[in-house]
């Protein structure tokens, strides 16, 4: 982690990378409904898509100063800055057409849309009326999708140069973009934690929930707890939950000369320890890797597992309730995929239940990790 810090702090002195800002959040209790229903998550999930939609399309006529001084960068890549608008055009197209189809039972943001291009005009002249059911939503919606939007759209403009998660890079990779409509996943990130800490927590509450997630553990954290306990104890502390790895220790893998010993290391600890809970998946660290590391990956069975909803908890700035906050404003927007936690952070002790209070009868599905270690 030093060193990633130390990487990003000699990119900012160099003017290359600018400080991002805090990321986004919204206070959803500015949206005047519960999710009570599948038909109140669909009219929640128009109106996020909608507004995001409306972000989108304002971007189209910055040319390439425009971006560097919207995104605080000397240096962009204007393609993977199109490619990533063309392939969110997409899904937005595609969620809002899944999200049109209770309309019949609730018409609130039902408007005309059956191609890319009559979504586009519903986004230019999408607007909420200053008597609106739905006013106090409307700007702290509008500020949340345009900071998001330039987060995603930052990640896109340091690409390749820093991957990140805002693009696959082979077939070794997922995201959750390809999951069905409505259903999600749980993963968390960075553990164990020492014993009695948030890992234990976790993985308790999961199981009281007849729930379960994806844990990514490091090496290092992960022999710790070992040595300080017992393989039983271990194998009790993950019962039910799927294991994967995030490398030996917390450190980008991109620019890191033992970055396959680092996966090689904790691979085969964890596979020793936990068989029966292992999943053949890696997830990098900062979400970065190496452009070739495909060929590694597959030699090994490993697939690398990405996120396209992270809760942003390793942000001093987020409370545990902006965190859960943004996660579920993000499931609206894309319905459906891979959600990141952290089971380092005590901030998921709050963000989690909370997320699943809110859409307990939403008709969203939570995804077994079994089936994400073996896509």
């Amino acid at each position: 982690m030093r060193i990633a810090l130390f990487l990003s702090a000699w990119l900012v002195c160099l003017g290359v990378v600018a400080a991002p800002n805090d990321p986004a959040t919204l206070d959803r209790s500015t949206w005047p409904e519960q999710l009570i229903s599948p038909a109140l998550f669909d009219v929640a999930s128009r109106a996020e898509i909608l507004t995001f939609a409306h972000a989108l399309l304002a971007t189209e006529g910055l040319d390439e100063y425009a971006f560097k001084q919207r995104l605080g960068l000397k240096i962009i890549n204007m393609d993977a800055i199109d490619t990533v608008r063309q392939r969110m055009w997409m899904r937005l197209l595609a969620n809002y057409n899944l999200a049109q189809q209770s309309c019949d039972q609730d018409a609130s943001f039902c408007y005309y849309v059956d191609d890319m291009s009559s979504l586009r005009e519903q986004a230019g002249k999408f607007e909420i009326a200053d008597d609106s059911f739905y006013v106090k939503w409307a700007e702290p919606s509008a500020a949340f999708h345009r900071r998001y939007l330039d987060e995603q759209l930052r990640l896109a403009a340091l690409s390749p140069q820093i991957s990140s998660e805002i693009a696959l890079l082979g077939d070794q990779e997922f995201n959750g973009d390809d999951m069905k409509d409505r259903l999600f996943m749980l993963t968390f990130d960075s553990g164990p934690t020492a014993i009695g800490g948030t890992t234990d927590w976790v993985t308790d509450y999961l199981r009281k929930q007849s729930m379960n997630g994806t844990f990514f553990v490091l090496g290092n954290s992960f022999q710790a707890r070992l040595d300080k306990s017992s393989e039983q104890a271990v194998k009790a502390l993950y019962k039910g939950q799927c294991v994967g790895v995030q490398g030996w220790e917390y450190r980008a893998h991109s620019h890191w000369q033992n970055w396959q010993d680092s996966v090689l290391r904790s691979t085969a600890l964890v596979k020793q320890v936990l068989p029966d809970n292992y999943v053949p998946l890696f997830r990098p660290p900062y979400g970065q890797r190496r452009v070739d590391s495909g060929a590694f990956f597959k030699s090994q069975g490993l697939q690398v597992a990405l996120w396209n909803i992270d809760s942003q908890d390793l942000v001093a700035s987020l409370s545990a309730e902006q965190s859960a906050h943004r996660v579920l404003t993000l499931m609206l927007l894309w319905r459906h995929g891979v959600i990141a936690f952290h089971d380092t952070q005590d901030k998921v002790r709050t963000a989690l239940p909370w997320l699943l209070k809110a859409t307990a009868q939403s008709g969203l599905g939570w995804e077994d990790c079994a089936a994400l270690g073996t896509r």
